[in-house]
């Protein structure tokens, strides 16, 4: 059984109640009363999780919740959809089977839910207003499942980008979030923020100021689940080799 967070809520041995859509998603899965909450969404007897500990249990089920209703956006889930979830619980994530089992339950009871994408986008916001990268984070995670079957479909662009509305994000950051998937030109200042006519300077304050923020150690501080740490991993080394192409390309 896994440790950390996910095994304390599947022992039972924790009071940890989430409100709202996401508490009801994780009620049905874990069979404890998460659909519950106290004045601040949140209510514990027995053991507690950490902050840190309830932020990734927050970001675990919201995560598969969005993707899930993303999916089923266009009405209908193909089995290239079904793989590319797969694919990302096994690839991007490295899930154990057991974690992958949670995810695969959390990802069938979010299809059938009632609620909405944006129900769910909402509360995760209410959580995570304080923390952008996160924010940003699950646009990031959103954009990249949705074009590995069969590119971005207009219905899941125009939720994912409700999403970003939801979180706050200007269409400008949204914009160049996108890029990184969806558009190869000018691939790499996208990844940084910046853009081609910008100075060298400007590029390495961009660079500088992503390091600091999306650096895996500091990602999983603010409440990345475990499981999601080789994908931060990853963008952080996308942040790197797009720093260091510009470099090659402009010579500086």
């Amino acid at each position: 059984m896994p440790m950390g967070w996910l095994g304390k809520i599947i022992g039972g041995t924790i009071g940890f109640a989430l409100g709202g859509p996401l508490g009801a998603v994780a009620g049905a899965v874990f069979g404890h009363a998460f659909d519950s909450s106290g004045d601040d969404g949140f209510s514990s007897r027995r053991e507690q999780l950490s902050a840190n500990e309830r932020n990734q249990f927050t970001v675990f089920v919201a995560v598969f919740s969005m993707l899930a209703k993303l999916t089923k956006s266009d009405g209908r889930i193909s089995q290239a959809e079904i793989e590319t979830i797969e694919n990302f619980m096994h690839y991007d994530l490295n899930l154990d089977p057991h974690s992958k089992r949670v995810a695969t339950r959390i990802f069938n009871t979010a299809l059938d839910s009632p609620e909405s994408f944006e129900s769910f986008a909402l509360q995760f916001y209410e959580h995570f207003r304080y923390q952008p990268q996160i924010l940003e984070f699950m646009i990031d995670i959103l954009l990249r499942v949705s074009v590995s079957d069969a590119g971005l479909s207009q219905s899941e662009d125009r939720l994912i980008r409700s999403a970003a509305g939801v979180f706050r994000l200007s269409e400008e950051v949204y914009g160049k979030i996108r890029s990184r998937y969806v558009n190869d030109t000018e691939k790499y200042y996208a990844v940084l923020g910046v853009g081609p006519a910008d100075s060298e300077e400007e590029i390495k304050k961009h660079y500088r100021q992503l390091v600091r923020e999306y650096h895996p150690d500091v990602i999983v501080s603010k409440g990345l689940p475990d499981e999601f740490i080789k994908l931060a991993a990853d963008k952080f080394r996308e942040i790197q080799q797009a720093y260091e192409s510009i470099k090659k390309e402009r010579g500086f």
